[in-house]
């Protein structure tokens, strides 16, 4: 009986190493595209839609910093889909030509705001459809890369989301959990011929296919994850466009931190539940796409929880191993490999300036991860809002123009 309870564990979150460090490797060894992009054979009809729900303090410098952009302007066109903003912010954003569409619904969510905006806009005047956060502000060349992926044949394009801000140890932690995703989930995925996950914000989409796309989606946490399961489902690939880049604000504190991944843990339960059948149905048939977005990415332990869970255990062997059948070796083999994995990704100037304060906080991040697992309850049928407040970026590990 404890031998297959270590085995079941073992083969768990060996599992959740193993595709960690695969996807990490693969990262890695995928030859870079070239990052000058090409001359665009069309400059793509751009509607850039922005959900706010009371993000008054940032949503007018957001705004304000698409007019930079080396995009043509009258191809393109910011729409602010106003939740619970206040008169006069609604009031400044039209004075300075952008496009308001106010909302108010009893439960918000990202999803409801969009389907609104869609049905309010003249679907003949725009080619693609690009959505970002209140809180986002985009490299200046991002349309021009994201057009041109249009142009070469994408659908359904994620962006490199990246911090705007490390000015506290919860942002530092939260950029290199970012840093670490963009490459595996994405990067890494892509490299693999999987679909790259999305992530809620900078990513862009033919416009008929995202309306329409949006029309089945019903979700009140976890919007990021329904959409990429239809899109895949209806046969489309997702690709990530690392050089496209948007930059967000990362959290600040360890309240703001527990609500967000409160937030993403319950949805991540919720849709494994909901397409473990379907996703096992489809691998049946071939479609690995489908699977790996519906099945292996919901199964996957969140990379904080496979850290305690991987630390507790192996403490435990050292501690009673004798009494226990697989070898301690084999547990510290696994969670050195879980360690090599989160560190392929980050880049060797947050070694030098960040990873002591990531090292030092990480003991309390973890915590409360595995605080959360008790405080699950309901949080994917309430909207849980993260409040923002940085206007500018600050990120000495990225280029801001994205060059």
């Amino acid at each position: 009986m404890i031998f297959t309870i270590e085995l079941i564990l073992l083969i768990y979150l060996g599992g959740c190493v193993f595709y960690n460090l695969l996807f990490g490797i693969a990262g890695r060894l995928f030859p870079k595209k070239n990052r000058n992009t090409p001359d665009a054979l069309k400059y793509s009809r751009i509607a850039v839609l922005v959900p706010a729900y009371k993000e008054d303090e940032v949503i007018l410098s957001a705004a304000r910093s698409y007019e930079s952009l080396d995009y043509p302007a009258d191809k393109y066109e910011v729409i602010v889909i106003a939740d619970s903003l206040q008169p006069e912010t609604i009031t400044t954003l039209r004075a300075e030509g952008i496009t308001v569409i106010p909302v108010s619904f009893k439960k918000s969510t990202k999803a409801k705001s969009l389907n609104v905006a869609f049905t309010q806009l003249d679907e003949e005047q725009y080619d693609m459809a690009v959505i970002a956060d209140a809180d986002n502000i985009p490299a200046v060349d991002f349309l021009t890369k994201m057009n041109s992926a249009f142009q070469q044949g994408h659908h359904a394009i994620q962006a490199q989301r990246v911090a705007k801000n490390l000015d506290t140890p919860f942002a530092i932690l939260d950029a290199a959990n970012e840093m670490i995703a963009n490459h595996i989930n994405r990067k890494g995925a892509n490299a693999l011929g999987l679909s790259a996950s999305i992530i809620g914000s900078g990513i862009g989409f033919e416009y008929q296919l995202i309306k329409q796309a949006l029309k089945e989606t019903e979700a009140t946490g976890g919007f990021d994850k329904v959409l990429q399961q239809l899109l895949v489902e209806k046969g489309y690939k997702i690709h990530y466009l690392e050089e496209a880049l948007m930059f967000d604000e990362k959290v600040e504190n360890a309240a703001a931190f527990e609500n967000q991944r409160k937030r993403w843990l319950s949805s991540q339960l919720v849709y494994v539940r909901q397409y473990f059948v379907r996703g096992f149905s489809a691998l049946l048939k071939g479609r690995i796409d489908y699977f790996y977005m519906s099945v292996g990415q919901n199964l996957l332990l969140p990379r904080m929880l496979l850290l305690a869970g991987l630390f507790f255990i192996s403490f435990i062997y050292l501690v009673a191993g004798r009494y226990l059948t697989v070898p301690l070796y084999v547990w510290a083999i696994t969670l050195g490999a879980f360690v090599v994995s989160m560190l392929l990704p980050l880049p060797g100037k947050f070694y030098s300036k960040y990873l002591f304060t990531v090292i030092l906080n990480l003991p309390r991040v973890v915590g409360i991860m595995v605080g959360l697992v008790f405080k699950l309850k309901g949080a994917n049928k309430t909207f849980i809002h993260t409040k923002h407040s940085k206007t500018t970026i600050d990120n000495p590990l990225v280029n801001v123009a994205g060059k």
